[in-house]
């Protein structure tokens, strides 16, 4: 039996079922052109930051190029029904997570299998969605595009509604010359606006880089010390994230979502998750892959008394006297969450270019940049 029939299509590793070769990507990524850059944002290195792991010299940043993911991203005609796009689980004051809901609507009133992530430093990504089922930011799009229970659409369904629509054809045939659109086209334009969300200017980045409006409080320090001797091994470095996938106690068994394990069908990897970053993490409410803490006081609380053991449990949460967790008193846990509020990136939160174009009338059925939250959910989620 091949690996594709036996993990569930929302969950299958992308790369691994030949899509890179089958889309042309590669041809076409060494093709790509040489337009200003102006008015994209996120194309500068952090000082602080590692290097980038997304190869921009494969899909160099283009402004005409970002202002089309830019729609794309924001277009939920590309869904099943019309009514949900990338920007409806993935708001940018949210720092492109979906603040409030536990799992996100999908078409026809289903809800997604997982909490919606922040969306943010993607260039330095090596795996993606909780689980690393995809291997490129190119083709993490097609997980959401394609899954049932959120926008439902196969991939040459959505192609033939953007061939469709004379003003995709027109910007299309701008950027990669004549032609239909194709896959490989459709998911490099989109590529380059999710590449495009970086956050680098918190208070903590200007304290780090010793910029203006970089002070931090005495709390605020304190935190910033038990939070490197206490939580960085696995939120390493100034991306917060160490792209390793672990398994964090929250559950004895994981019947419903085994995590990596989807993706590996390796017993070892049950119940371990990707550790997401932590930038923004006071504005990316609820938490975890399932969404199950409504605060990040609920967070240390479960990291504090809240772990359960099992087979794969990482050995960070085990301590020398048996313990399991990571024991924070009443004053550390005011202080990391003092500390984690200085990550909240305000630029980033509010930079218009990322935001919903201007609506307008849209050639075709369906809602065009749509941001909704359909009422029925607040009974469910």
């Amino acid at each position: 039996m091949r690996l594709a029939q036996l993990i569930p299509a929302p969950h299958r590793p992308l790369a691994r079922l030949g899509l890179v070769a089958g889309l042309g990507l590669a041809g076409l990524l060494a093709g790509a052109g040489s337009r200003p850059v102006a008015a994209v944002p996120g194309t500068a290195q952090p000082a602080n930051f590692p290097p980038m792991v997304y190869g921009l010299a494969g899909n160099p940043p283009d402004a005409a190029t970002f202002a089309l993911g830019r729609q794309l991203f924001y277009d939920a005609r590309l869904s099943a029904d019309g009514t949900v796009s990338c920007g409806s689980c993935h708001r940018p004051a949210a720092a492109f997570a979906h603040a409030g809901h536990r799992l996100s609507p999908g078409v026809g009133r289903q809800l997604a299998a997982r909490n919606a992530p922040a969306l943010q430093n993607l260039r330095w990504r090596r795996g993606f969605m909780a689980d690393g089922g995809a291997l490129g930011l190119e083709l993490q799009a097609l997980a959401p595009l394609t899954d049932p229970r959120e926008m439902h659409r196969p991939l040459a369904a959505a192609l033939a509604q953007l061939n469709a629509d004379a003003d995709y054809r027109r910007q299309f045939a701008a950027i990669y010359g004549p032609g239909p659109i194709g896959t490989a086209q459709f998911l490099r334009a989109l590529a380059q606006f999710t590449a495009a969300l970086t956050s680098a200017n918190s208070r903590y980045d200007h304290y780090v880089r010793h910029e203006a409006g970089g002070q931090l409080t005495s709390q605020e320090i304190s935190g910033l010390a038990l939070f490197q001797a206490k939580c960085a091994g696995c939120h390493a470095t100034d991306l917060f994230t160490d792209e390793s996938y672990r398994n964090n106690g929250l559950d004895r068994t994981f019947p419903l979502d085994s995590g990596r394990a989807r993706i590996s069908l390796k017993p070892g990897d049950v119940g371990r998750f990707k550790v997401p970053s932590l930038r923004n993490v006071a504005r990316t409410a609820p938490y975890m892959h399932d969404g199950r803490f409504g605060t990040l006081g609920q967070v240390l609380a479960h990291y504090d008394h809240g772990v359960q053991p099992s087979r794969t449990l990482d050995p960070r949460l085990r301590q020398p006297n048996g313990r399991l967790g990571i024991p924070l008193s009443a004053p550390e846990r005011a202080n990391l969450l003092a500390f984690l509020r200085t990550l909240t990136d305000r630029d980033f939160l509010t930079d218009r270019r990322l935001l919903a174009p201007a609506p307008t009338a849209p050639a075709l059925p369906g809602r065009l940049f749509s941001v909704f939250t359909p009422a029925w959910l607040a009974a469910r989620n």
